[in-house]
């Protein structure tokens, strides 16, 4: 029978007391992050039950914790993910009647370990926010190819900016967006390229614009497994006058949207073969499948067919410049 004597002297520790955080606190922090009740009490505790607060706290706490987890899993490969296409100004006739107007457009790949991880809705719009930076922020530059690449690590300092036109944490760039997806998923998430075409208004009788597409998308139409961006340049002396006609402006919209939807839907590389070769890769060689007017033609004769019906007769009236196609994962 053991007795008190019997037993080992207990020595007595002091410790104070949790602080209360309210439940009502908890709530509302949790509804604006969906983080868990522990770490939401946690955040609270931390902040002297300041919301806002514990929201900062949260933020900075995700984005330490996912560049720890970021070191770990560098090795994992990132095959899965999106190309997003975001279109901020598609040039000619965006807003203007004059025949004048800018192109303001980027495409991004960014990449993940998962299929399911891509398709999360978090992970779309972080795909969709990068893209929309890429867009925003860009200069207008001269030089060769409209369509530039964007350096990856000037990109990652780069605040990051919501498509949707919420306010941002001043701190938050696009690579603490990343790391803060990494803490969220448990995966590893890189930024895989990214490109941008940033083109000023051209003199009267010359125009730009951009067409787009997406193919493979989940729910937003500007995110997919396979992306494009093309170039398209216009010439005219009546320019001004056809531009300014809603008629050809929406004609112009389904002209270039099929050119794009082409371009995703047939195995495009390039945009014209080499003089006197033939190559069933090369957009103009290509039959024109996805414009219901073509009739069966190629693209480039489409072109010449659709610029004459509407008045264009400068020869070259309507071309393709330029594309960048991406495949997610892949070319």
């Amino acid at each position: 029978m053991f007795t008190r004597a019997a037993l080992p002297s207990l020595r007595l520790y002091s410790t104070s007391a949790p602080p209360n955080v309210p439940v009502k606190l908890i709530a509302e922090l949790r509804k604006r992050t969906e983080v868990s009740i522990s770490k939401a009490r946690e955040a609270l505790a931390a902040s002297d039950n300041s919301v806002d607060a514990a929201f900062q706290w949260l933020q900075e706490d995700l984005i330490k914790s996912g560049a720890k987890k970021a070191e770990k899993l560098a090795d994992r490969l990132t095959k899965q993910g999106m190309v997003g296409v975001s279109v901020l100004q598609r040039g000619l006739g965006d807003g203007t009647v004059k025949g004048k107007g800018g192109i303001r457009a980027a495409m991004v790949e960014v990449n993940c370990e998962t299929d399911f991880v891509g398709r999360n809705a978090r992970f779309d719009a972080l795909v969709t926010d990068i893209a929309h930076t890429v867009a925003f922020m860009t200069e207008a530059q001269n030089s060769g190819n409209l369509i530039r690449p964007v350096p990856l690590e000037l990109l990652k300092d780069a605040p990051l900016m919501s498509a949707s036109g919420e306010q941002q944490a001043g701190d938050v760039t696009v690579g603490s967006a990343i790391h803060d997806s990494i803490a969220r998923f448990g995966e590893m998430i890189t930024l895989g390229r990214a490109v941008a075409v940033v083109q000023d208004p051209l003199p009267q009788g010359l125009g730009v614009r951009v067409g787009s597409y997406a193919h493979g998308s989940v729910d937003n139409p500007n995110n997919g497994q396979i992306g494009t961006l093309a170039v398209l340049a216009l010439k005219s002396a009546k320019l001004g006058e056809l531009i300014a006609a809603q008629a050809f402006r929406d004609d112009l919209a389904k002209l270039e949207r099929s050119l794009a939807r082409q371009i995703v839907g047939f195995p495009t590389t390039t945009l014209k073969p080499r003089e006197g070769e033939e190559d069933e890769w090369a957009l103009y060689e290509q039959d024109f499948m996805m414009f219901p007017e073509s009739n069966g033609a190629k693209v480039k004769e489409s072109l010449r067919q659709w610029a004459s019906s509407r008045g264009i007769e400068e020869e070259g009236g309507v071309e393709v410049v330029d594309f960048a196609k991406w495949t997610v994962g892949g070319a």
